[in-house]
C-alpha cells in the first residue's frame, strides 16, 4: 500500500511566545476594571490553577512548534514555566484518566475502566488532601464522574458536562434550558438516538459545523466565565480551581465568530497521514464516522475548527491569566495546562481516538509554570505521566501525597524512569514506551506491535517478530508483565449513589429533573429536525 506521510517542519513563532500576558484571540471579551495589585508573599500554601482540555493532541499548541495554530496564552505559560515533551495519559479515554490524574493512580488500581465508573470510597485524590490542609477547593467546566457531582475533594462543582447522566444534571444544561437553547450539534454527535437522525452535513463534515449557540453559551465560553469570576474572588494563598473545557473534544463545532480564522485550503496536514486505513487498524475498530471515508479535503475542514476550538480555549487561558496579574497573584500561583487524551486527526487515516495506543494518542501537553521557580522557558525530556501531578502539585502545597500514589514529582526534574506506561479498552491493551521503542499489546487477541520510534516515527512497520528486536521485545513485555497483570484485572467500579458535595446547585436524584431534561432536549431535537426536513 502506498503511503503518503507529511511531516511538516514546525517553527515555533518568537512572537507568539512574547504576548506573555496578553489575552489572544477572536472576538476579544472585557473583563471588569483592574483591581489593586495584592502583595505576592511565599506562601506556605500556594494557589494552584489546573486547567484541563479534553482529546488535545500535543502539537497542536505553538510552544509544541505548531506554527499554524495560534495559542499565544498557552504559549505564555510554557515560555515561563516548563513544557514535557514526553507526556503521556494513562489510558485514552475522558473518565479513567481524569481518576487518574486526580488519584495519581493507574487505572487498574482505580477500577474507572470506562466513562461510567466511580472512584472507590477511600481513594485519596489531591484536591481532597488540599482541602484537609485547608484549601478552598473548586472546579469548574467538564469533569466526567459518576454520580456527576461526586465527592472527590472539591467544595464547589459547577459543572458543563458532555454526555451520559451529567447533560441531565449539570449547571450548564440548566442554564441553557432556562435560555430555550439545547446544543444541536452535540447531541447528535453525541447519542445514538439523534445522531442515527443526523442530517447529511453532519455526516459528509466529521461532525466539523458551525455550533448552534451564540458565543456566550458556548461550553468554552461558559466555563471561562465561571472560571474567570472564580479567580476574581481569590486571596492571596490556599486556592485550588481546576477548569475542565469541554473542547477541542468532537463534534469539531466553534461558535461562529470562530469558524473562519483558520483556511482549510492553506493547513499542512499533520504528521502520521496516511491515503488509506492501515488493515491492523480497521480490524480493530472501523471508526466513528468511519475513518474509510475520510479524504484530505474534509480532515483539512475538521482540522481547521479543531484549530478554532483550541485558540478559543487559548482565549480563555488568556483571561484567567489577566486576572491573575491585575491581582498581583500571577507569580505565586502554579498553573498546570493538560489534556486527557490527544487525538489521531489524520494520523493513520483516523479521526478521534478508540483504535490503538499511538503517539497522538496517548502524547498529552503538558506545561506547568511553578510559584517562584527559575524555571522559566524549560524543555524537559523527562518520560512523564498524567499520574505525576497529584504528587508534584501536593509537594508544592507543602502536603504529603497519598501512600497509594504512584506517580513522581515533576518539580524534582529527575530523568529516572525509563518507560512510562498505559492500557486501554478496560485492561485488554497496554503500552510500554520508552524515549524510542513503543510496545502495544492487545492480550483479547493475542496481538502484538513494537515500534522503533527512531527509524518508524509514525508506527507503520511491526518490529515485534523481528529477530533484530528479540531482547528489546523481550525486556519491554517483561516490564509490564512487571508493572500489572492481564489476568484477574479488577472489575469496574460502579456506585450511581456514591456521596455528593452539599451545595445548592446539586440536584437531588429523585426529583425528576432528568426526566425534564431529557424531555425537553426530545422536544427541541424535534423542532430542528422539522425545521430541516425537504419541504
Amino acid at each position: 500500500m502506498k503511503k503518503e506521510i507529511t511531516r511538516r517542519t514546525f517553527v515555533a513563532t518568537t512572537a507568539a511566545l512574547s504576548l506573555a500576558g496578553s489575552v489572544v484571540g477572536r472576538p476579544a471579551r472585557a473583563d471588569a476594571a483592574a483591581e489593586p495589585p495584592q502583595e505576592p508573599g511565599r506562601e506556605s500554601k500556594p494557589n494552584i490553577l489546573v486547567i484541563h482540555a479534553d482529546q488535545h493532541r500535543m502539537d497542536c499548541l505553538g510552544a509544541y512548534g505548531n506554527s499554524e495554530i495560534r495559542t499565544p496564552n498557552v504559549d505564555a505559560l510554557a515560555a515561563g514555566g516548563v513544557r514535557f515533551e514526553n507526556s503521556f495519559c494513562p489510558y485514552p479515554v475522558c473518565t479513567p484518566s481524569r481518576y487518574s490524574l486526580i488519584s495519581g493512580l493507574y487505572v487498574h488500581e482505580h477500577r474507572g475502566w470506562t466513562n461510567h465508573s466511580t472512584l472507590p470510597p477511600g481513594t485519596e485524590t489531591f484536591p481532597a488532601i488540599l482541602r484537609d490542609a485547608g484549601y478552598k477547593t473548586k472546579a469548574v467546566g467538564k469533569m466526567h464522574f459518576t454520580p456527576t457531582y461526586l465527592d472527590l475533594g472539591f467544595d464547589e462543582l459547577v459543572l458543563s458536562e458532555q454526555n451520559g447522566p451529567g447533560r441531565w444534571d449539570d449547571d450548564y444544561h440548566r442554564e441553557l434550558r432556562q435560555h430555550g437553547l439545547v446544543d444541536y450539534n452535540d447531541l447528535e454527535d453525541q447519542i445514538s438516538e439523534y445522531r442515527k437522525k443526523a442530517p447529511a452535513n453532519y455526516w459528509e463534515t466529521f461532525g466539523a459545523l458551525p455550533s448552534n449557540l451564540p458565543e456566550e453559551y458556548h461550553s468554552t465560553t461558559w466555563t471561562g466565565d465561571r472560571a474567570v469570576e472564580t479567580l476574581k474572588q481569590w486571596g492571596p494563598s490556599g486556592n485550588l480551581l481546576m477548569v475542565g473545557f469541554i473542547k477541542p473534544h468532537h463534534p469539531f463545532d466553534p461558535a461562529e465568530q470562530w469558524c473562519d480564522i483558520y483556511n482549510p485550503d492553506t493547513l499542512s496536514l499533520l504528521p502520521g497521514w496516511t491515503d488509506k486505513c492501515l488493515p491492523h487498524d480497521l480490524a480493530l475498530s472501523k471508526g466513528y464516522f468511519p475513518n474509510e471515508s475520510l479524504t484530505e479535503s474534509s480532515l483539512r475542514r475538521v482540522a481547521a475548527y479543531y484549530y478554532a476550538t483550541i485558540q478559543h480555549i487559548d482565549q480563555q487561558v488568556g483571561r484567567m491569566i489577566a486576572v491573575l496579574k491585575r491581582k498581583g497573584l500571577y507569580e505565586s500561583t502554579m498553573i498546570i495546562y493538560t489534556s486527557d487524551h490527544g487525538e489521531y486527526m489524520g494520523y493513520h487515516h483516523m479521526l478521534l481516538k478508540g483504535n490503538y495506543m499511538y503517539d497522538p494518542l496517548v502524547k498529552v501537553p503538558l506545561i506547568i509554570k511553578y510559584p517562584f521557580r527559575h524555571q522559566r522557558g524549560t524543555v524537559s525530556p523527562v518520560l512523564v505521566s498524567n499520574i505525576d501531578l497529584a504528587p508534584t502539585i501536593l509537594n508544592q502545597a507543602g502536603c504529603r501525597p497519598g501512600e497509594r500514589m504512584r506517580g513522581i514529582d515533576l518539580a524534582q526534574g529527575l530523568d529516572r524512569r525509563e518507560m512510562v506506561f498505559a492500557e486501554n479498552r478496560r485492561g485488554s491493551h497496554a503500552m510500554a514506551r520508552s524515549k524510542s521503542r513503543k510496545l502495544i499489546i492487545s492480550h483479547a487477541k493475542k496481538k502484538a506491535f513494537f515500534y522503533d520510534l527512531e527509524k518508524d516515527p509514525f508506527e507503520t512497520t511491526n518490529r515485534y517478530e523481528d529477530p533484530a528486536y528479540r531482547e528489546e521485545v523481550r525486556a519491554f513485555t517483561k516490564a509490564i508483565e512487571e508493572w500489572r497483570s492481564f489476568d484477574d484485572l479488577p472489575k469496574i467500579y460502579l456506585n450511581e449513589n456514591a456521596p455528593v458535595i452539599a451545595q445548592p446547585n446539586v440536584p437531588s436524584r429523585r426529583d425528576g429533573h432528568r426526566e425534564a431534561m431529557i424531555a425537553y432536549c426530545r422536544e427541541k431535537m424535534r423542532d430542528e429536525q422539522r425545521r430541516h426536513r425537504p419541504g
